[in-house]
C-alpha cells in the first residue's frame, strides 16, 4: 500500500488537500499565508485586497475593485476613461469640470484626451484652431498669427506677403536669425531679395547694386555701376578715380576716347 505524498502550505506546512490554495512561482500557499504575504493594500479603505476579490492596479498603486472610484463624485471607474490628478483618480467629467481648459473658439471644455492646440495660454480643440482666411483647421500645420487672427501659411502670402510682379511667387523664406537683413513698409527681407526686388542694377554687370551688403558703387547721370564694373568699355581698364568720356550710353577712357 502506498503512501499519499503530502501536499502543504509552503509558508505554514498546513495540508492543503482539499482545500483552496494558491500557487506563486510554482509554488503553493493556502489562502491566509498567500493574502498575508503578497496581498497589496487597497488605497481606498487600507484594507487587504483578497483572493477572492478583483485587484485594480493603476501605477503601482491598488485598489479592491468596489473602491476604484471617483475621488470627488464616487462614480465607478472600473472599465472607464479616468484621469489623474495630485495622486486622485477622478472621472472625465470631473477632471474637465475642475481642470481642463476651455476652448477660445467654442467655450466648451477641451476633455482630457482630445486633440488640442496650444498657443500663447490659449486653448482649442484641433478642429476649433481654424485659418482666419480659409476657415479650415490648421491642425499640426504652420501658422502665422496677424492682427488677432491665425493663417496657414498659404493663406498669409495670398493676403499680405508681397510677390513678384513677375512670377506671382513670394520671398524665399530663409530662415533670417543670426543674418543681415532690411525691411520695407514692415516686412522683412532677406538682403539678397531685397536687391533683386527694390535695388538698382549695374550697368556694367546688371546685377544688384546694394550698400546694405558693404558694395561700393558709382553714380553717374542716373546710371549705377559697381566699382570693379566701372571700366573703359573698349580697354577695360579701370576708371575709378579717373577722368572718362562718354560715348552714347558707353563710358571710356580719355585715351580710347580721343582714338575715337
Amino acid at each position: 500500500m502506498s503512501i499519499m505524498e503530502r501536499f502543504d502550505c509552503h509558508y505554514c506546512k498546513d495540508s492543503l488537500l482539499g482545500k483552496k490554495y494558491i500557487m506563486k512561482e510554482d509554488t503553493q500557499y493556502c489562502t491566509k499565508c498567500y493574502e498575508n504575504l503578497f496581498a497589496n493594500c487597497c488605497e481606498g479603505c487600507s484594507l487587504a485586497i483578497g483572493c477572492d476579490c478583483k485587484d485594480m492596479s493603476y501605477k503601482d498603486r491598488h485598489w479592491h475593485e468596489k473602491c476604484f472610484k471617483c475621488e470627488k463624485c464616487s462614480r465607478s471607474l472600473v472599465e472607464k476613461a479616468f484621469a489623474a490628478k495630485d495622486d486622485l483618480l477622478l472621472c472625465t467629467e470631473c477632471y474637465a469640470n475642475d481642470y481642463s481648459s476651455k476652448c477660445t473658439s467654442c467655450k466648451k471644455t477641451v476633455m482630457p484626451g482630445a486633440r488640442k492646440m496650444e498657443y500663447k495660454g490659449n486653448s482649442w480643440h484641433e478642429t476649433c484652431f481654424l485659418c482666419h482666411r480659409c476657415q479650415q483647421p490648421i491642425g499640426t500645420k504652420s501658422f502665422i498669427p496677424k492682427d488677432n487672427g491665425y493663417f496657414c501659411v498659404p493663406c498669409f502670402e495670398k493676403q499680405f506677403a508681397y510677390q513678384c510682379c513677375a512670377c506671382k511667387k513670394v520671398s524665399c523664406k530663409k530662415q533670417l536669425p543670426g543674418q543681415r537683413f532690411t525691411s520695407r513698409e514692415n516686412y522683412p527681407y532677406c538682403l539678397e531679395c531685397f536687391s533683386n526686388l527694390y535695388a538698382k542694377k549695374c550697368v556694367g554687370c546688371t546685377k544688384p547694386i546694394t550698400s546694405l551688403a558693404g558694395a561700393k558703387y558709382i553714380s553717374f547721370e542716373e546710371r549705377q555701376w559697381h566699382s570693379e564694373c566701372f571700366s573703359c568699355v573698349q580697354c577695360s581698364v579701370s576708371l575709378v578715380g579717373r577722368g572718362f568720356l562718354t560715348q552714347r550710353d558707353n563710358i571710356l577712357c580719355t585715351d580710347c576716347g580721343r582714338e575715337k
